[in-house]
């Protein structure tokens, strides 16, 4: 008998994508334990990999023997059993390796706080762990309680780990420099930890972080809440990371990849605004927080919230088919939306109409005024005067833009001066503005309001938050600093420009950025959306963002577009794509049987192709299935063919085909 580890290799490589078993030598058999990192040959390449060991079994002797373990690199088990389950999970359904998923999750060792983790006293089980000791006064529990009394249910619910969609306040808190939607997710998270249990917040940025770590500071000791974001230093991670090991309930506050945090028995899981393009992993495999969060409520059996301003179709899917249940406040608030228009006597398309404009001069007397803009800098967009045909760089073809008035062109996407710029078209060599970024929307309303504060809150020139004196905020969608007490007026500009965005979601998309920015505004401050009409309007002025949402995932129903249906990208050479899209009709009979199941394929650079693959939910696991051994088939091939020629460069020695299934947009 011999005792055997299974041990998940940590490579790209989707042909290293299982489980490998290696003998245990008797020297480490105390250290091995399920969770440790290890250190494993690999014989086929002819070196010592890093993995985590996944299993200890005991096992008979085979009759080919066993690699053994080289080394355990850390005593720690970094990888507990729920991690691996809810890795392997989201990766079998995004057809990716478990290994990629945690490398996003478990931050690299850290020798000194390793140690000092290790040093430290921690009770030996939760068993210890009793009520008493749970860092939450009474205070913080009755705070809870009356941030929670508007939505009757909402705290049984969590208890009983239901799946629940909520709509947050929309308006600033009354006493916190934040959001009233952060005092809500706090409230939540802390009556959670009263009753001795974790709970993991997923937001989308560090902006939203703060915001929720500023309202859990006011009311929890430091050690309660861990900071997990990608902005720590790398020992402060790590500490963080070991921290949530340690058998002792915590609020675990971060980003995308937070959603996977082994927190101590947890007992709800909250993504606030699944909207947000962030919470899209970029990485390989691409799983969203939200399906993340949706297989971990699954396996758990946690508690699981969707809270937002808006609701995606993704959500309402999910409400619609009963697998998520809608809670609403019990008493509903929206703040004051006015759609302003051109008036009579006017200029035609005039950016700030009358309406807007005296909202904003009526809000400078009592305090800060925001005005939302579609693109940053000072003229993202320039055209040829004579023909209007928009400025190209000459060596990227990159959109050129101006940073100043008369400053020389430049491109967007290589960074080139063009000073000696012509036009393609008809040969004219002036340039004029076609659109007004938020340095050039400052310099307009700074003239127009004289003797006012102008601030500009964009990538280039990040702003948190403003005081309560008067001041123009200039800010691009998604970059609004919070005012204290709220702004006394908001102003959405652009909306049209928004809108013709060539993308399947862009109403939804537009919807959130104006309703996330009309919730900064004051109770009762005027909130004017310029310029735009139709059901997104409507939606905003009305605040029925659900009932949007409703009404576009009907629309997308009989065009078969997501969420309706889900959609992988197979993406290679097109020997490669044929061979995967052949071997998935084979596995899933009913797309070859359903007209435009298969979507291309595409040329695209680098001679390569690019298909797109629309299913239903029912087949998903198969497609991923069929789609993952594709891949797998495919690296094994081309392996074979950099050993028949080791020497050969090109397409033939690396892996030629790529999957991503539920891909955001259509057009990738």
């Amino acid at each position: 008998m011999i005792v055997v580890a299974r041990v998940l290799i940590d490579s790209p490589l989707p042909q290293l994508d299982r489980l490998f078993d290696y003998e245990v030598p008797p020297a480490l058999v105390a250290e091995a334990v399920p969770g440790v990192r290890v250190r494993v040959p690999l014989r086929t390449a002819g070196r010592v990999v890093d993995g985590y060991l996944v299993d200890v079994v005991t096992a008979e002797a085979p009759e080919r023997p066993l690699s053994e373990i080289d080394a355990i690199v850390s005593p720690v088990p970094v990888l507990t059993p729920e991690l691996y389950a809810l890795a392997r999970r989201a990766a079998d359904r995004a057809a990716g390796s478990a290994s990629d998923i945690l490398r996003l999750v478990i931050p690299k060792r850290m020798v000194r706080a390793e140690k000092a983790w290790l040093a430290a006293q921690a009770p030996a089980s939760a068993d210890e762990i009793a009520p008493s000791t749970t860092p939450v006064s009474g205070d913080a529990e009755g705070w809870a309680d009356t941030v929670l009394a508007p939505y009757p249910g909402l705290a049984d619910a969590v208890a009983a780990g239901e799946r629940l969609a909520i709509d947050a306040p929309p308006h600033p808190s009354a006493s916190l420099t934040v959001g009233a939607w952060a005092e809500l997710l706090a409230a939540i998270a802390v009556r959670q930890l009263a009753a001795g249990r974790s709970t993991v917040i997923v937001v989308p940025d560090h902006r939203d972080e703060e915001q929720v770590l500023a309202v859990l500071g006011v009311w929890l000791s430091d050690d309660a809440v861990v900071r997990d974001d990608a902005r720590r230093s790398g020992p402060e991670r790590y500490a963080g990371y070991l921290r949530l090991l340690t058998p002792r309930p915590c609020i675990v506050v971060g980003n995308r990849s937070t959603v996977y945090a082994p927190a101590h028995d947890t007992a709800c899981v909250i993504v606030w605004d699944d909207g947000d393009s962030l919470l899209a992993e970029p990485l390989s495999p691409g799983v969203h927080a939200r399906d993340a969060a949706l297989i971990r409520q699954e396996l758990e059996g946690s508690s699981l919230v969707f809270a937002g301003h808006t609701r995606t179709t993704d959500v309402e899917r999910l409400v619609q088919l009963g697998w998520v249940r809608e809670l609403a406040a019990a008493r509903r608030t929206s703040p004051t939306v006015v759609l302003s228009a051109t008036r009579e006597g006017e200029s035609h398309g005039a950016r700030v109409p009358s309406s807007a404009f005296a909202a904003a001069r009526d809000g400078l007397r009592e305090g800060p005024v925001l005005v939302q803009v579609a693109r940053p800098g000072y003229a993202p967009v320039l055209v040829c005067a004579e023909c209007r045909t928009p400025a190209r760089c000459r060596h990227c073809t990159g959109p050129l833009r101006a940073r100043r008035p008369g400053a020389t062109p430049d491109c967007g996407w290589c960074g080139r001066s063009d000073p000696t710029w012509t036009c393609v078209q008809c040969g004219a060599a002036k340039l004029r503005m076609a659109s007004s970024g938020s340095e050039r929307t400052a310099d307009e309303l700074g003239r127009a309001f004289p003797n006012t504060r102008v601030i500009v809150a964009d990538g280039a020139h990040p702003v948190t938050e403003v005081d309560a004196r008067p001041a123009l905020v200039i800010a691009t969608r998604g970059a609004e600093p919070h005012a204290r007490g709220g702004y006394r007026a908001v102003i959405l500009l652009d909306g049209d420009r928004m809108l013709l965005a060539e993308q399947l979601r862009i109403g939804e998309s537009a919807l959130r950025w104006w309703s996330n920015a009309a919730a900064l505004a004051a109770p009762g401050a005027p909130v004017h959306l310029v310029g735009v009409a139709g059901p997104v309007a409507r939606a905003l002025a009305t605040w029925t963002q659900a009932a949007y949402a409703r009404a576009e995932l009907a629309d997308r129903g009989p065009l078969a577009m997501p969420p309706v249906v889900r959609v992988a990208a197979v993406e290679g050479t097109p020997a490669a794509v044929e061979a995967a899209l052949t071997e998935l009709r084979v596995a899933v009979p009913a797309l070859g049987a359903t007209a435009g199941a298969v979507l291309g394929p595409v040329p695209l650079p680098d001679d390569l192709v690019r298909a797109l693959v629309r299913f239903d939910y029912a087949h998903g696991r198969n497609v991923a299935d069929s789609l993952r051994a594709s891949v797998v088939a495919e690296a094994l091939r081309g392996r074979r063919a950099a050993r028949r020629s080791p020497g050969r460069s090109g397409s033939g020695n690396r892996t030629t085909l790529r999957v991503r299934l539920d891909v955001p947009e259509l057009d990738l």
